[in-house]
């Protein structure tokens, strides 16, 4: 028997879902209304056809990248937690993300990123072509880590294993370095290190408070 209440938040929730999941593919006006116990005519009420539903998914994920906020004390310290607050908001939607960029909307969904960057660049005393240096720095390590990750995690399994690549004489005598180098990688730690390594390079030098020497005694220290 079909369901009698049914909401768009409840349809496009359930949609979301699946597109994470199981990829753009696998969503079909069937499996969503077989999802919901409901009838296809009660989702087309919803929210119309399945390109109207796709278009509404989009919307709504622009829509949850521009609820970042910065978390800090410093200027610097606020440019990292957005990049990792973006991060994780890409990583946890990659289908999503996908689609919102197959419609042409990229550049919009990652522009509250942007904005809350530059409002931290000001904060630190950057201005003009410096500040704009330093948004698309953080932005294009953000997406280019991900992407990394993405990659790896696709990957076929590796022979030989990185673990089995390094050793001592390989490292250079450091045997250290060549048990860090075999060990699995941290990605959160090692993403958090390459930002604020980033990001302190960009504010150095900069006038007003630019968070120097402060940056990993924040709230984001591991």
């Amino acid at each position: 028997m079909a369901r009698s209440a049914l909401s768009r938040d409840e349809v496009l929730d359930t949609a979301a879902a699946l597109v994470r999941e199981h990829g753009p593919a696998a969503l079909t006006m069937r499996r969503l209304a077989a999802e919901l116990g409901t009838a296809v005519t009660s989702i087309y009420w919803h929210v119309g056809n399945r390109e109207s539903l796709l278009d509404a998914l989009v919307a709504r994920t622009v829509a949850d990248l521009g609820t970042i906020r910065p978390q800090g004390s410093t200027p610097a310290e606020r440019m990292v937690s957005v990049a990792r607050s973006l991060r994780r908001a890409v990583r946890e939607r990659p289908h999503l993300v996908a689609m919102v960029h197959e419609r042409g909307l990229t550049e919009r969904m990652f522009l509250p990123a942007q904005r809350a960057l530059v409002h931290e660049a000001h904060a630190a005393g950057l201005r003009g072509a410096a500040a704009a240096r330093a948004v698309r720095a953080v932005q294009f390590q953000v997406v280019g880590y991900v992407l990394v990750e993405r990659n790896r995690e696709r990957a076929p399994v590796q022979s030989p294993a990185e673990e089995e690549l390094w050793r001592g004489e390989d490292a250079e005598a450091d045997g250290p370095l060549a048990r860090a180098l075999s060990a699995p990688i941290d990605t959160e730690r090692l993403f958090v290190d390459s930002v604020r390594a980033l990001v302190d390079g960009l504010l150095a030098g900069a006038s007003g408070d630019t968070g120097d020497g402060a940056v990993g005694r924040g709230p984001y220290s591991q």
